[in-house]
């Protein structure tokens, strides 16, 4: 089974959605399941995680409803308030749900000291009661505290998204290369390669401007700690589907069926 671990679906609300720009013309629309089924049905994409990209639990309640009415959706990230008092609670009702497989809350929109917070962190501490993945959506500035941050909580499973966005066109960042690799050695985090082609200056890229990227993911977790994610429809600002998807099994078609099995057939 070939599974995209990140993806996005949402009705489109101009005020709600207000993230999504003038300059993002092309994703200020409806991207539901119908759009995506037939996408995935042409590149031999089995299912897929659907993602929150909406700090809200109605946007939870949204992604759930449409996992429950469309099989190829194997499971949601959605949103909780960590940071409520009532953070426990909450994960315990969405929990219920099955298909509630972790939570996401947009550190990338907060200071790189937000992670070390005692109400953020009191949340984290709750998650691997339920058995919730963290998805950790940040920039490379947040990396650091991050590192601390899964340091003191070694039995809750993490997983970076987008590699952490560094800036694609720029080249390896020794920081960020750095950081990666200390987070690699916790055995609790895995990392989605995704979200890259919207990383690069003005969307435009060379399919090798993404190699050296790979080849420090792959040395710092292997393949058995990576996992495959389109972004989509995000990704779209830069790249069609099926080119998202080639950069990665064109990077890895020397690897065994195993290693590319590994890639591609996990959840978070």
């Amino acid at each position: 089974m070939k599974i995209d671990a990140h993806q996005h679906f949402w009705s489109y609300n101009p005020v709600r959605d207000s993230w999504i720009d003038a300059s993002m013309e092309v994703i200020r629309k409806d991207f539901l399941p119908k759009n995506l089924k037939p996408i995935l049905d042409a590149n031999a994409i089995d299912g897929c995680i659907v993602v929150e990209a909406n700090p809200s639990e109605a946007e939870t309640r949204f992604l759930l409803d449409l996992a429950h009415k469309n099989p190829f959706i194997k499971g949601v990230v959605g949103w909780v308030d960590l940071c409520a008092d009532n953070a426990e609670a909450r994960l315990k009702h969405f929990s219920e749900n099955k298909m509630f497989k972790g939570v996401r809350y947009l550190l990338q929109v907060e200071n790189e000291d937000f992670v070390l917070r005692e109400d953020f962190q009191q949340g984290i501490s709750k998650l691997s009661q339920f058995n919730l993945a963290y998805d950790v959506l940040i920039f490379p500035k947040h990396l650091a505290n991050v590192v601390k941050l899964v340091e003191k909580f070694p039995n809750q499973q993490f997983v970076i998204d987008h590699i952490a966005k560094p800036q694609i066109s720029k080249g390896l960042d020794p920081d960020w290369v750095k950081h990666i690799k200390k987070l690699s050695t916790f055995k609790n985090v895995a990392c989605k390669i995704s979200g890259m082609v919207t990383e690069t200056e003005d969307f435009n890229f060379q399919p090798e401007d993404f190699t050296p990227f790979l080849d420090t993911m792959v040395d710092a977790f292997g393949t058995d700690r990576l996992l495959f994610g389109s972004d989509w429809p995000v990704c779209l600002l830069a790249a069609e589907y099926k080119s998202v998807l080639q950069i990665i099994e064109n990077y890895f078609i020397d690897f065994s069926e195993e290693e590319q099995r590994q890639i591609m057939a996990k959840m978070p």
